[in-house]
């Protein structure tokens, strides 16, 4: 027959090791919620993220207008983006149409730092507003205005439907006297069939200052892409109803109709 004592002591050794046991079962979920020992537990969200692209194009074109003559453009930038939707970047391209207007002038080069700020109002509708700095470094000659500018943009993107709106806070493009020109511009994106997505835009370019009238011009394109992999093949057709009076450079309107091709990527 089993004494008291040795039955309170049985009694307190199975109160301890159920005790522990239960204390063991409650620690096991804890651990596997915070992560600590949950191999599946996804990892949180990193406040900033990058990317990167690049893109060989048959030309460049700008705003209808080329900027390489008709000739081949290798372009690219990086990107840096916070959580807050704050952003900013740097993209690049070669260039022609400085040096092909302006004898004595050599850049071959535009260079654009740009930073802004997103904001989703809800799953539709995103704003943006920020700052364009284009940069065109290079030698020129005595008296040249300069082709650098500076522009403050707002835009709104409704999924598939952008309106951007861009405004000069001085010299345009190397057009002097013409602070507070502006280019407004309506872009719509659109999966047709089988991925294949159709582009359509238009854009009108505002200028002020003396020669407004014959800078001053409307553009549109249309086009199609096709991600393949990553890899984004493109076609698109541009027109302009500029003025001979201000684009023609070498016998030929920059504005002009003109097709582009190309491929990018973006990492």
């Amino acid at each position: 027959m089993t004494s008291p004592k040795t039955f309170s002591l049985a009694l307190g050794r199975l109160l301890v090791l159920t005790a522990g046991a239960v204390a063991l079962l409650q620690a096991v979920p804890s651990m596997a919620a915070d992560g600590s020992d949950a191999q599946t537990a996804a990892a949180p969200a990193p406040a900033f993220t990058t990317s990167a692209n690049i893109g060989l194009y048959s030309q460049y074109v700008f705003r209808g207008l080329t900027q390489t003559n008709e000739k081949p453009a290798l372009q690219g930038g990086f990107d840096l983006s916070h959580e807050s939707g704050l952003y900013a970047g740097i993209w690049a391209s070669n260039i022609s149409w400085i040096s092909d207007a302006t004898p004595g002038a050599s850049a071959s080069l535009e260079a654009d730092i740009y930073g802004g700020f997103k904001h989703g109002f809800n799953d539709t509708l995103t704003g943006d507003v920020g700052f364009l700095h284009y940069a065109y470094p290079g030698s020129f000659p005595n008296g040249f205005t300069k082709a650098d500018t500076n522009e403050l943009y707002l835009g709104l993107d409704a999924k598939w439907i952008t309106l951007r709106y861009s405004y000069a806070l001085g010299n345009t493009f190397g057009s002097p006297d013409t602070r507070g020109s502006n280019y407004i511009d309506l872009s719509l994106t659109h999966e047709l069939f089988a991925g294949i997505n159709g582009v359509a835009h238009i854009g009108r370019q505002r200028y002020t200052g003396p020669n407004s009238s014959n800078l001053s011009y409307t553009d549109w394109k249309l086009g199609l892409n096709r991600d393949f992999s990553g890899y984004v093949l493109a076609a698109y057709y541009t027109g302009t109803n500029a003025k001979d009076a201000g684009y023609t450079v070498k016998g030929k309107n920059l504005g002009r109709d003109q097709l582009v091709l190309a491929v990018s990527r973006t990492f």
